[in-house]
C-alpha cells in the first residue's frame, strides 16, 4: 500500500497502486478521489454560484465540498458512511478555513433528506447511481443539477457530458 496526498495537498489518501481501497462494512463504494482538475469540471458544468447548496454524496476527504465553498463561494453538505472520512474532510474543511460554509454528515447517503440541494455531485457507482437516481428524483426540487463523474445513470441521459483528462464527467437537471 502507498500513501499519497490528496489534490488539495492537505491530507494523505491510502490506496493500491491502480486499485481502489474499499473499506469492508463501511458502504459499497470504493473510496477514490476525485482529481483536482475533474471537480472543477464537476463544478463548473454545474454552474455552481454563490446561491446554490452543493452536496457531495460519499464526501470522501471533502475535496469537492472545500473547493465549491473556498472557489465559488456556496454552501456544501459533504456526506459519508466511513467516519474516517468524515475525519478527514473535518481535517480538511479545517485547514482551508471554511467551516462556516461546509456541513459534514456522518450517515448513509440514501438515509439523507437531499431536499436543500440544487447541485449534488457524485463519484460512486453505476449501480449505486441507479439505486440513488429516484431518490434524486424525488427530493430535488426541479431545475437542480446532479453531475457525476464517471458513472452514468442508466437510461436517464445526460444534458451535458464532457472529457476532462479522459475522464467523463455528465450533467442531469432535474
Amino acid at each position: 500500500m502507498t500513501t499519497r496526498r490528496c489534490v488539495l495537498g492537505m491530507l494523505p489518501a491510502l490506496a493500491w497502486p491502480g486499485r481502489a481501497q474499499y473499506i469492508e462494512g463501511k458502504g459499497e463504494v470504493p473510496f477514490v478521489p476525485s482529481p483536482e482538475e475533474v471537480i472543477e469540471a464537476m463544478l463548473k458544468l454545474a454552474s455552481v454560484t454563490p446561491r446554490d447548496v452543493v452536496y457531495d454524496l460519499g464526501c470522501g476527504d471533502g475535496r469537492i465540498v472545500v473547493m465549491a465553498a473556498r472557489q465559488l463561494g456556496a454552501r456544501s453538505v459533504g456526506i459519508d458512511i466511513d467516519p474516517d472520512r468524515i475525519q478527514e474532510a473535518r481535517e480538511n474543511v479545517a485547514q482551508n478555513k471554511v467551516e462556516s460554509r461546509v456541513k459534514l454528515i456522518e450517515q448513509n447517503l440514501f438515509d439523507a433528506d437531499l431536499s436543500e440541494a440544487t447541485v449534488v455531485t457524485l463519484y460512486l457507482l453505476s449501480s449505486v447511481n441507479l439505486k440513488l437516481r429516484p431518490k434524486l428524483q424525488k427530493e430535488l426540487k426541479p431545475g437542480a443539477r446532479v453531475v457525476s463523474h464517471q458513472f452514468d445513470m442508466g437510461d436517464w441521459k445526460p444534458e451535458k457530458r464532457v472529457l476532462v483528462g479522459g475522464r467523463p464527467v455528465m450533467l442531469w437537471r432535474v
